[in-house]
């Protein structure tokens, strides 16, 4: 089977959407899937507005149908709802070609509080854009029960896994002693990142990544550490460096930051929202509490033993079997046709240089 993938998100872009399409790519190579990308690396883009390091395509539809007829996929996944999520989407309205799509992003949330725009409008847009598709993805129980009860409609589960060889714990102090309170991921106004950075713990407080508060919160709080974007094994090491990991944020998918960071063995320490709430088990591997501080100094006494144990039982081979079955059960049995023989070969993401 050949799966074209459209996702507006990649790289040099850091971020879970991201993460999850290149070890998609690589878990589905072994499953003799055959997958191939259209991303902004093919277009000239433009920075996002109030978010430069987030570039945008303009795509020509011409483009998207020449590109349709080179690859000639068996199934479409629209990963975003950018302009190649849209432009795509639009491609296969007009030729009947079913496609299926995946809700990554909080953009109503965000939307509303960087720019005031109702949430009500936004989702009516993401609403119109998914339900089009043959099915939707979604990474949690508490997503998909949110996105019910507003009108989605045709939802699958695909969970998300983790490189536990990567992400383990390492006998590192890259931060020196602590306790230290560990962030991970976007710098933005919509992780509430000073909801961390304004709370009372003792130790020292990390923020690793990058984004467009970056600049402004390095200086509003001299006493954090502001490390920049980490990847691989540097990424590793910030975990495993760490003794709690904190996230503020009430507007997450899933979170795979969670993940890596249980990985490394590190509890955690989050609003009861969803994402926290369906991967963190509490009071064993976190607590969730609308008290962060108090969740953050409860944490400190948890198992990091158990906590890395719990984190092994998501695999990205799992994922991918779970995320290819989802295609072949919406797009094929909408079709009314078997499965289509799987290929071997991996057509690689388009580099982003």
């Amino acid at each position: 089977m050949k799966i074209l993938i459209a996702t507006d998100a990649w790289r040099p872009q850091v971020n879970g959407v991201v993460r999850t399409y290149e070890r998609l790519a690589e878990e589905a190579a072994q499953l003799d899937v055959e997958l191939t990308f259209l991303t902004p690396a093919e277009f000239q883009t433009w920075p996002c507005p109030t978010y430069p390091e987030i570039r945008l395509a303009l795509p020509g539809y011409a483009y998207i149908i020449e590109r349709m007829k080179l690859i000639r996929p068996d199934a479409v996944h629209i990963a975003t709802e950018g302009p190649l999520g849209w432009m795509t989407r639009s491609h296969c309205i007009r030729r009947g070609v079913p496609f299926t799509t995946s809700f990554h992003t909080r953009f109503p949330d965000y939307l509303s509080r960087r720019f005031g725009i109702p949430e009500s409008w936004i989702w009516s847009i993401l609403r119109r854009f998914h339900n089009a598709g043959a099915g939707i993805m979604v990474a949690t129980p508490s997503l998909a029960t949110e996105l019910d009860s507003r009108g989605f409609d045709r939802i699958m589960p695909w969970t998300r896994g983790v490189d536990t060889h990567v992400f383990r714990p390492r006998n590192v102090r890259r931060f020196g002693e602590g306790p230290v309170f560990l962030y991970v991921g976007r710098v933005a106004v919509e992780k509430n990142i000073e909801a961390f950075l304004r709370t009372d713990l003792p130790g020292k407080k990390v923020v690793v990544g990058s984004g467009p508060q970056f600049a402004e919160l390095r200086v509003k709080y001299p006493d954090v550490t502001f490390t920049g974007k980490q990847i691989g094994e540097d990424l590793a090491e910030c975990y495993a460096s760490a003794d709690v990991f904190v996230m503020p944020s009430q507007t997450e998918t899933f979170g795979i930051v969670l993940l890596e960071a249980m990985a490394s063995g590190l509890p955690v320490a989050a609003y009861p929202v969803t994402g926290p709430l369906d991967l963190v088990r509490q009071a064993e591997t976190g607590f969730l509490s609308e008290d962060l501080a108090a969740a953050a100094k409860a944490a400190m006494s948890l198992d990091r033993d158990i906590i890395r144990k719990r984190a092994l039982d998501y695999s990205w081979e799992a994922a991918a079997r779970l995320f290819i079955a989802n295609i072949e059960t919406a797009l094929f049995a909408r079709l009314g046709q078997g499965t289509p023989k799987r290929r071997v070969t991996l057509a690689r993401p388009a580099s982003s240089a």
